[in-house]
């Protein structure tokens, strides 16, 4: 120790030598003594020194897991992979159990019965476990009376959103778009294998034009404004060639109610904007060579879902810079997820490679040891997963647990290399038994006490109420627990065999390499030149690590220590230890009441920074928000009828074939929707050319003349260069725009043109050249430009196709920069124009009047139900959501006929509260039911019951459901004004003002009324409580896996002053990452609740293990100068080392989770980096100058003490139970007066 250190403590310690008296000064000397009189672990030595035992443990630890998997896969029902978002509900809450009733009753009552599509735009649903289509066989039976014509009946199903982006003009409806969106429609049609499966609709029979054969076009509004024309006759198709008049077309279309399905909430009839346009392709079925739909229906799903999955590819390049393209529909949005679940956990595979990497050089580049440490790993993830799913009786294994393939490489590894280290440290036990002794002894007590805080974070996640939640910190917990006796099992064998037999062939491959190839294999000047600066980085900054299981020892005993020829291993201690003794613990340790004051200013902080850190104010993200799985997702909140198709909405089923009026058609309107006559202005060229006069200015020449003077040189199409244009030469309809191209020749050589909406300035030598007329916003047949003037001297003008060419001049747009629409070519404009070109059909006036916006379930839709009193799930063996969701329990009592009066009193009084439903949302009675029209009759409250807004066919979501010839329950739906794209915690006020109004209406009733046992219930109350309770449940399972962390390491540490500061380090880590998260400006929801949940687990193993150093380090210290400072400084030589070595493992196999497409996986990885920087940041600081300043400097856990630790944990614990249990038998009013008594 250095005298700097030894001077200023000497005062120290003597004062603590009278203080430390009474404290046990027994010593351990390397186990030997202890271990010596231990007939087991003298067996356990003598097993692993014989190669041939090793072997046949090697071979039954290889072997026991393949059987255990063979008999799972080959014996045992199918482990499944749910990916559904649905996994997350808490399927045993109220709020579930309510609609699950009523979901239950309704399949009973109908047979099958589905309203939520699975669709691409729905959250609740990830993959699909189990299709129904009857409602859409329903609407068909209509036209189809031949039930196995091929293809007549609409089944599957694509969903296109075409959303506006670029620019400040968010319509859909502009030209270029719709262009976009008609060539991308054509472009799907035009699959090879299209007709093989597209729907063939007999309603089209009447029109023979298009043929028994023809294929229904894509439901979209496009079929208004492409039109085709065939004999003399228009077709509402959408497979016209040309754009029609769209104004015309739109005014067309709103008169049909179903034109809102198309589009977004904002659109009215006297605006005729949307930001989106929705589109559906229809597929029909049974398909060739299968004669109806029961004809084999799985193969025919198979079958479509191999041709629709090609898509995919397509739709994924066909966005633009003003249309961007989502895509979805069962099979698509099922087959993205797959595949992006699938690509994240690539991710793994890189992981895993760079970690093995790194283990073979830690290891001494040996590559047995290596193969042996992570088959080890490998293999107690198969009998995790046999535990999980044979013996614990799981079916599912959900999307949480992906992350287990990134998190145990980290915690595997962790516990490979404290054995190896802990092998190589104990080289100066002579004797083969008792360095084997040693090694299993300590580094098994030194990997279990860490595996054991982590898989015990992670179990608390078993009390969760959320099935996913719940079977993730099972599976978990399991697999941590595994890894750790496996790696425990596996590693001294190998160790023995490697040390026996393997060591001197690798020695001996090692030198050879390095006389063949002395400047790759050159390992120690490699490690010695780049050790010291990592060391210093990761000591200062930290590092990222998962749930780490950090090495108890250094990675090596010292260079002397190592065995002839192999001194890479001492050269990577040596570096390590020493950057870390004296750049790191050196001034934790003389510094250390300076950090300790830091140290409370921070906790002080980060505790005022833990309150301000808010839930969540939006629904959470599921994939990153760039991706096409988010984004529609996020748009599934705006768009009209998420969960209605309307696949005979288009122009093909609402209009009739009209004739052709005339030749000749008004002029297409422009986005003003004006359609003015004007006579035809003749066109201008201007023609574009260059001349380069520097390294960064080019002079751009705009002339009426073809001619290119020398040295001029004509502009080549591409990379944004305009050679020509097309203008016209006075206003011409809305090309009114007026342009001048002004030209100067003064003040330089060669002349220069500029283009300006003003008039020239001749005081700076500008003269007008030519003038032009263009448009300021977007026509049909019309092409958009960009032009811009230089800053620089001589100020040229440029014209270019695209703004990236246009660059040469920031800010605003002006007078000399911004951008104008020229009219398309001649040749482009009229030759080639159809007969349907700018067809306008409302020119006559005769399109009638804008249908009234319907009803379509925009809101959540909340249902009233009465007569049924909840749900039997009796007969269920797990809280999955997968499976048989039981039984629905009757209300015997419940009479319709002497309830009808107060029926309709609740109903009238619900849709009357314009704060919880919509005008028009009220949906009393369902549709087409006899019982529908008997009822009203019955009692005069029941007259003029409010009528819902629905669309034309569109059946009310009222339910009357009938049992034994009576009606046993009644369901009435409301279309409520929540917004379901709101956090769950903003949402549940909305649930409170529901259960609140319904309740005061019930308690008016009679109490001999069964309505009074009546309630309300909504599918997305399901989703807001999911997320509610994950939250609650998450902090919850945090304060539990702190009070097991607190008793495990009382256990462990048997002293109060080792265990203080260790706690005292969760604290500082758990508030500080907390911290962190509010100054990242995150919000606290289900995905970040569960990540913190584990934190206390990945905190503990740095600090725990640093403690572990101190203590080792009064083993080898003689009692006079077992001091605290000095033996601080010990433990960080005897941990540090390993420690940060941990990290750098487990950096590798976490940073991948930063590069995932799902959102949990991301955030998940990135709570879990910050908290590793933190917490060895804290443990080679805090921790160190807390146990220089109040560890027990004399104090070497005897087992005495270690045995009153666990008596006091166990009677607290008893303790602590016994008074739950009391306060439970009490109740709340005896448990009060017990108390103040």
């Amino acid at each position: 120790t250095p005298l700097l250190f030894q001077s200023s403590w000497d005062a120290e310690e003597e004062e603590e030598q009278d203080e430390e008296d009474g404290e046990s000064d027994t010593q351990i000397n390397g186990g030997s003594s202890t271990t010596g009189g231990s007939i087991v672990w003298g067996a356990v030595g003598w097993v692993y020194t014989q190669p041939w035992v090793s072997g046949v443990v090697l071979g039954v630890g290889v072997f026991l897991p393949c059987a255990l998997s063979a008999y799972m896969f080959l014996y045992c029902p199918p482990l499944d992979i749910d990916l559904s978002y649905s996994a997350f509900e808490v399927h045993s809450h109220f709020s579930a159990e309510r609609f699950d009733a009523l979901t239950i009753a309704i399949k009973t009552q109908l047979g099958s019965w589905d309203r939520r599509r699975r669709d691409g735009d729905e959250a609740s649903n990830w993959t699909s476990h189990g299709g129904d289509s009857e409602r859409s066989h329903t609407r068909m039976r209509r036209f189809a009376p031949n039930y196995s014509y091929l293809q007549s009946q609409a089944l599957w199903r694509m969903e296109l959103v075409f959303v506006a982006q670029g620019g400040d003009d968010n319509n859909i409806f502009t030209p270029e778009r719709l262009r976009t969106i008609h060539h991308i429609e054509h472009l799907l049609m035009q699959h090879p294998q299209f007709h093989q499966f597209c729907w063939k609709p007999l309603e089209v029979l009447r029109d023979l034009p298009l043929g028994p054969s023809y294929c229904s076009p894509p439901s979209s509004l496009l079929s208004y404004l492409f039109p085709s024309e065939r004999g003399g006759r228009i077709y509402y198709d959408g497979m016209g060639p040309d754009l029609a008049d769209i104004h015309g077309a739109l005014s067309l279309a709103i008169t049909h109610p179903q034109f809102y399905w198309y589009v977004d909430e904002s659109l009215a009839p006297d605006r005729l904007s949307s930001s989106l346009l929705r589109s559906e392709i229809q597929f029909g079925a049974p398909l060739p060579s299968y004669y109806s739909l029961q004809d084999r229906p799985e193969e025919q799903r198979q079958r479509f879902r191999n041709f629709v999955v090609q898509y995919a590819d397509i739709l994924a390049q066909q966005s633009t810079s003003q249309v961007k393209v989502l895509y979805g529909g069962t099979e698509l949005f099922d087959n993205e997820v797959r595949q992006t679940f699938h690509r994240d956990m690539l991710l793994a595979l890189i992981s895993g490679g760079c970690i093995t990497l790194l283990v073979y050089v830690l290891t001494s580049f040996s590559v047995f040891l290596t193969f042996f440490g992570l088959t080890s790993i490998g293999l107690s993830c198969q009998v995790a997963l046999f535990l999980y799913h044979v013996v614990f009786g799981v079916r599912y294994l959900g999307i949480l647990n992906g992350v287990a393939a990134f998190v145990i490489i980290g915690i595997g590894v962790d516990d490979v290399f404290v054995f190896i280290s802990t092998f190589r440290q104990a080289s100066h036990l002579v004797h083969p038994v008792q360095r084997m002794m040693y090694t299993v002894k300590t580094a098994g007590r030194a990997t279990f006490l860490t595996s054991f805080t982590t898989a015990a974070a992670y179990a608390a996640n078993t009390f969760s109420q959320i099935p996913a939640v719940h079977d993730f910190g099972l599976f978990m917990a399991l697999i941590v627990s595994c890894c750790w006796l496996w790696v425990s099992i596996l590693m001294p064998a190998a160790l023995c065999i490697w040390t026996q037999c393997v060591d001197p062939q690798e020695n001996t491959c090692l030198k050879w390499c390095d006389s063949i190839f002395p400047p790759f294999f050159a390992r120690e000047q490699i490690l010695t030149l780049f050790i010291p600066p990592l060391c210093l980085i990761l000591s200062h900054l930290g590092s990222c690590d998962t749930d780490v299981d950090a090495a108890i020892l250094s990675l090596s005993v010292e260079t002397s220590l190592s065995p002839p020829g192999r001194g890479t291993a001492g050269v990577v201690s040596a570096n390590l230890q020493w950057a870390l003794r004296h750049w790191v613990a050196e001034p934790a340790v003389e510094k250390r009441k300076v950090i300790l004051g830091i140290y409370i200013l921070v906790l002080l902080l980060s505790a005022g920074c833990c309150c301000l850190l808010r839930p969540a104010t939006h629904a959470p993200l599921l994939f990153r928000p760039d991706t096409n799985l988010q984004t529609l997702l996020g748009l599934r909140n705006n768009l009209s009828a998420q969960g209605i198709s309307c696949h005979m909405c288009s122009g093909l089923f609402m209009e009739k074939p009209h004739l052709l009026h005339s030749p000749t058609h008004t002029t297409p309107s422009m986005p003003g929707f004006h359609a003015q006559q004007h006579t035809q202005r003749p066109l201008l060229t201007v023609y574009v050319s260059k001349l380069d006069v520097g390294a960064s200015i080019t002079l751009y020449r705009f002339s009426l003349n073809t001619s290119v003077p020398s040295p001029w040189k004509s502009l080549s199409a591409g990379h944004g260069e305009v050679p020509s244009f097309q203008a016209y030469s006075g206003p011409h309809s809305n090309f009114s725009t007026h342009m001048t191209v002004c030209v100067s020749r003064v003040y330089h050589p060669h002349p220069r043109w500029m283009i300006t909406s003003q008039s020239c300035d001749p005081r700076h030598g500008w003269r007008s050249e030519f003038s032009f007329y263009v448009a300021s916003a977007e026509q049909q047949h019309s092409r958009r430009l960009y032009f811009a003037q230089h800053k620089l001297s001589p100020h040229p003008s440029r014209v270019c196709a695209e703004p990236p060419g246009c660059v040469i001049s920031s800010g605003p747009d002006g007078p000399t920069k911004g951008s104008f629409y020229i009219p398309l070519p001649t040749d482009s404009t009229s030759t080639k124009r159809s007969k349907t070109s700018g067809f306008n059909p409302c020119s006559g006036g005769g399109c009638g009047q804008p249908a009234v916006r319907p009803l379509v379930d925009t809101g959540a839709m909340v249902f009233v139900v009465f007569g049924i009193l909840g749900v039997n799930r009796t007969q269920r063996t797990d809280n999955h959501v997968i499976g048989d969701m039981g039984s629905v329990i009757l209300d015997p009592n419940f009479d319709i006929f002497q309830e009808i009066g107060h029926l309709c009193q609740i109903c009238k009084a619900i849709s009357a509260n314009k704060q919880l439903v919509k005008p028009g949302g009220a949906q009393c009675l369902p549709s087409g039911n006899k019982l529908s029209s008997i009822l009203p009759l019955l009692n005069p409250d029941c007259h003029s019951l409010p009528e819902p807004n629905l669309l034309p066919g569109q059946l009310s979501h009222g339910v009357v459901g009938t049992h034994g010839g009576r009606v046993s329950w009644l369901s009435m739906a409301f279309e409520s004004t929540t917004y379901k794209g709101k956090s769950s915690f903003q949402t549940h006020s909305d649930f409170l003002q529901w259960e609140t109004f319904l309740q005061e209406q019930l308690s008016t009733l009679p109490e001999s009324s069964a309505l009074r046992r009546g309630f309300q219930t909504c599918e997305h109350w399901k989703q807001i409580f999911m997320e509610i309770i994950g939250v609650e449940s998450a902090l919850c399972s945090l304060l539990l896996s702190l009070a097991i962390c607190v008793a495990a390491v009382s256990v462990f540490t048997a002293h109060p002053l080792l265990l203080l500061p260790i706690l005292l380090t969760i604290l500082g880590v758990i508030c500080l990452v907390v911290a962190i998260m509010y100054w990242l400006g995150w919000e606290l929801g289900a995905v970040e609740a569960i990540s913190l949940s584990i934190l206390v687990g990945s905190s503990v193993d740095y600090c725990l293990h640093l403690v572990e150093g101190y203590l080792l380090a009064g083993e080898t210290i003689p009692s006079l100068s077992a001091k605290r400072q000095r033996r601080s400084l010990d433990a960080v030589n005897h941990v540090g080392v390993a420690i940060v070595s941990s990290a750098v493992t487990t950096v590798i196999s976490t940073v991948p989770l930063f590069f995932c497409v799902i959102v949990p996986f991301a955030k998940f990885g990135q709570i879990v980096a910050i908290n590793t920087a933190v917490s060895i940041l804290f443990t080679l600081t805090v921790t160190a100058a807390m146990l220089a300043t109040m560890g027990p400097a004399n104090f070497n856990r005897p087992p005495g003490a270690v045995l009153k630790a666990s008596l006091a944990v166990l009677g607290t614990t008893a303790f602590g139970a016994a008074l739950c249990w009391a306060g439970g038998q009490l109740g709340p009013v005896t448990w009060h007066t017990a108390v103040t008594m």
